[in-house]
Formats: structure tokens, C-alpha cells, sequence
């Protein structure tokens, strides 16, 4: 499979289920309304770890380009590669986006609130401040790129068939500590690909796709990428290290 098809695929596994986590909580009458934030953030942890599963022996599964870019700045990646995995990761994150409107029509009918419709396409503040919603997308993008690399440190001997899954709780983990003032992007795919399908499709009742707050979970995130990237050069020798993310596929 290549690159761009294998990031289709896995992205838009990653945002069905995601996106669809939030659908179920946030939309009128879904039979799991109103059940809350630990169900949001466990459900987008195994989103995924799903979308891994799915497809990381074929292209690493990034699914985020601030992983790709932080593999990149690594050296894992070349830069050839890097816009193959920026298509299919913005091309699943728009397929992901529309799958959720096709299985929730009826309920954002019955849904008022034109925040909740949006949120469940895209990220927003719980308080509106550029700055310091910057440096919390920053921080959990951070975060999580270099938890990943630190994962992939071959002296943990941590089973490949186990990195997903530690990907997903990762994920479940920034959402619960660090999720509360921005709804943690940590993916500029996973904010600005839905956000587009929300201007775009006629979603029933939709409100603004507030593009003034959309360059934060964009540029924040990468930028957070590039610094993990640099930290984990800068700190961990590499006769310590062995990467498990090839440019083909997860292999030990």
C-alpha cells in the first residue's frame, strides 16, 4: 500500500472513531449523551490505536503531520516523503469527517447547539486566549511526539504489536491532563480537515466554523512536533536509541 493510501486510511479510521466519540457524547438523543469527558478522551486514545493498528506496517502510521514532521526533523523521514504523508493525512481526516455526518444526520438535526455541531468536527478554547491556547496545543503536541520517540527506544523491548496500544493511552493521557482549556488538537489534520468538511457539507443547523481560532491547532502543534524532535536529539545519545518507524512500515 502506499504512503498516501495507507495515511488515507489509518487517518480516516482515526477521526471516524474519534470525531465519532465526540458526536455520541455532545449530539441530542445518542443513546450515550451527556456520559462526559473520560469517555471522549479514552475514546479518541483507542481511535488511535485502532487507526495504528490498521495501518503502520504499511507506512508507520503517522496520522498526525506533527509526527510526520518531528520524524522528519529526527531523520527517520526524507523530506520526499513528507507531503505524501501530509495528502493522506489531510485527505482521511476530510473521508473520517464526512463517515461522521452520514451516522449522526439525524442527530445534528435534533441538535441546537451550534458549538456542540462544531465541536464535534474541530477543536475550540473553554477560554478564549490566543497566547495561552497556543502553549497548550504547543505543550500536548510536544508531549506527545516525543513520547513517541521515547516509546520507540529499542532498550524499552517493547513487543510491536504493543505500541499501538501505548500510542492510544499516551493519547488518553495528554486528553485527561492536558485537554481541558483547548480540547487537545495535538493533530493539525484532526482539527483542519473536519473543520473544512464542517464549511463545506451542508451540516443541518451549523453555526460558524470559527476560522479566526483554526491557524492555533494548526501551527502550534507542527511547531511542537519540530521541538520534540530537537529535545530528543539533544538528550538522548544515539548509541542509546534504535527507531522503529521506517518509512515503510513498523518492523523490528
Amino acid at each position: 500500500m502506499s504512503i498516501i493510501g495507507s495515511e488515507t486510511i489509518g487517518t480516516a479510521i482515526l477521526i471516524l472513531l474519534g470525531d465519532g466519540v465526540v458526536a455520541a457524547v455532545v449530539l441530542a438523543k445518542s443513546k450515550a449523551e451527556n456520559s462526559g469527558l473520560i469517555v471522549i478522551t479514552f475514546g479518541w486514545g483507542m481511535a488511535v490505536a485502532m487507526a495504528v493498528y490498521a495501518v503502520a506496517r504499511f507506512s508507520g502510521a503517522n496520522i498526525n503531520p506533527a509526527v510526520t514532521v518531528g520524524l522528519w526533523v529526527n531523520g527517520t523521514y526524507k523530506a520526499a516523503v513528507v507531503w505524501k504523508y501530509f495528502i493522506g493525512e489531510m485527505l482521511g481526516a476530510m473521508i473520517g469527517a464526512c463517515l461522521v455526518i452520514a451516522t449522526y444526520w439525524d442527530h445534528f438535526k435534533e441538535t441546537e447547539d451550534q458549538g456542540a455541531k462544531l465541536a464535534v468536527f474541530s477543536t475550540g478554547p473553554a477560554i478564549r486566549n490566543y497566547p495561552l491556547n497556543f502553549v497548550t496545543e504547543f505543550i500536548g503536541t510536544t508531549v506527545l511526539v516525543f513520547g513517541i520517540l521515547t516509546i520507540n527506544d529499542a532498550h524499552n523491548a517493547i513487543p510491536s504489536y504493543l505500541w499501538p496500544l501505548i500510542v492510544g493511552l499516551l493519547v488518553f493521557s495528554i486528553g485527561l491532563s492536558l485537554g481541558g482549556p483547548t480540547g487537545y488538537a495535538i493533530n493539525p489534520a484532526r482539527d483542519l480537515g473536519p473543520r473544512i468538511v464542517h464549511q463545506l457539507l451542508p451540516v443541518p443547523g451549523k453555526g460558524s466554523s470559527d476560522w479566526s481560532y483554526a491557524w492555533i491547532p494548526v501551527i502550534a502543534p507542527l511547531l511542537g512536533g519540530v521541538v520534540a524532535a530537537l529535545l530528543f536529539k539533544a538528550f538522548i545519545p544515539k548509541e542509546l536509541f534504535t527507531t522503529v518507524i521506517p518509512p515503510h512500515g513498523l518492523v523490528r
